[in-house]
């Protein structure tokens, strides 16, 4: 007779990585979660993390998940976070409903983005995932499955309210209780997978544009600035679509967006990229392209509000080339190569820049072991 089927179950995941860039011009940042990244020396600490998830299934309707990592974050250290910590309950095989503290699934893969294994590169295409610094809601969301044919659709729609800071210079910018909400429908056939999904935060709070001015300038941020800038009561729509292929040896991947920011202080962004790898036993190299181009507003008109709307502006692509390597069952090996290739105004989202010596090109260097267990 089969033993029971254990109700508790736990899992883990984790990334041990070294990179560096050819430029002491910007640092290099995995997201905006970053307050601070690489240049020409090797670091650990864009791409590392360990993650743990705990399962607890009472019924075949109801379970209840936990998942916490460690991660360099908004505050400059790797202290452990709760991602996830929500409720699920089935009540038919074709719907789902959970509440709690959900990842956030703005954009199709989204909300594996820590989950180093999970990818084929080594880390998330930049240009595409950057402007996603929200990882988790207090929310609740709502799937339904319908099998058609061969084929399935399926839907989800959430709410929550975000829960973090993102970090800006030596301060951060508090999204906590900013109200989100979004949807998606997805349709898969075989070996693809096709997802339309559109989200939307409306910001509680204001960028900290004041200290962060007169630290870095000396300058004082007026009142007809502060408003012209405010992020206050303003909102940022998410569009996205994205088209999977996995089948045999081969993979490939096609992901666009536009992002349409409500604040002055943002720049309206498109984004996108294609990749492609095809797998020869346990080796599968991989080739690359992402792109990003933000919009210029051209409606400043004092320079500290021209100064920080340049802040926000990315006008790049890079061309990445990498092999992954699964050495042994549930651990993998990478190495990737990224020719990044923008122009001086492209400063988004790099920390640390030197406006006038950066030329926008440089290339990034990553070696990655992933792993899960």
């Amino acid at each position: 007779m089969a033993e029971p089927e254990s109700a508790f179950s736990l899992q883990g995941f984790g990334t041990l990585g070294m990179a560096r860039t050819t430029s002491n011009d910007v640092e290099f940042v995995r997201d905006l979660s970053q307050p601070r990244g690489i240049s020409q020396d090797w670091s650990g600490k864009i791409d590392s993390v360990l993650g743990v998830q705990g399962t607890w299934r009472v019924d075949p309707q109801w379970q209840a998940v936990v998942q916490a990592n460690s991660r360099y974050r908004y505050d400059k250290t790797f202290t452990p976070d709760v991602a996830w910590a929500f409720i699920k309950y089935d009540p038919s095989p074709n719907l789902s409903l959970r509440g709690g503290r959900l990842g956030t699934e703005f954009f199709m893969m989204a909300d594996s983005r820590w989950v180093g294994y999970s990818f084929l590169t080594v880390r998330p295409p930049g240009d595409y995932f950057w402007y996603l610094p929200f990882y988790s809601i207090h929310g609740a969301d709502a799937a339904i499955t319908i099998p058609l044919g061969e084929s399935v659709f399926r839907a989800k729609t959430f709410f929550g309210y975000s829960d973090g800071k993102i970090p800006l210079a030596d301060e951060q910018w508090d999204i906590s209780g900013s109200p989100m909400l979004g949807v998606y429908v997805d349709y898969q056939l075989g070996a693809w997978q096709l997802r339309a999904s559109y989200a939307n935060i409306h910001f509680k709070n204001d960028l900290p544009l004041a200290p962060v001015l007169q630290k870095a300038n000396g300058v004082t941020l007026s009142a007809e600035n502060a408003a012209f800038l405010t992020t206050r009561d303003t909102r940022t729509h998410y569009y996205a679509l994205g088209v999977v292929y996995d089948r045999g040896p081969w993979q490939a991947q096609l992901m666009l967006n536009h992002i349409e920011q409500g604040s002055n202080a943002l720049e309206s962004s498109d984004g996108g990229y294609v990749l492609g790898g095809y797998r020869v036993r346990e080796v599968t190299p991989y080739l690359g392209y992402s792109w990003v181009r933000s919009q210029s507003r051209g409606n400043a008109t004092s320079p500290v509000a021209v100064y920080v709307q340049q802040d926000s502006h990315s006008n790049q692509n890079t061309t990445f080339a990498g092999l992954r390597w699964d050495v042994v069952r549930n651990v993998a090996l990478k190495a990737q190569w990224d020719a990044v290739r923008g122009d001086a105004s492209s400063l988004f989202p790099y920390r640390q820049d030197r406006r006038g010596s950066w030329e926008g090109r440089m290339d990034v260097f990553s070696l990655t072991m992933d792993f899960i267990f």
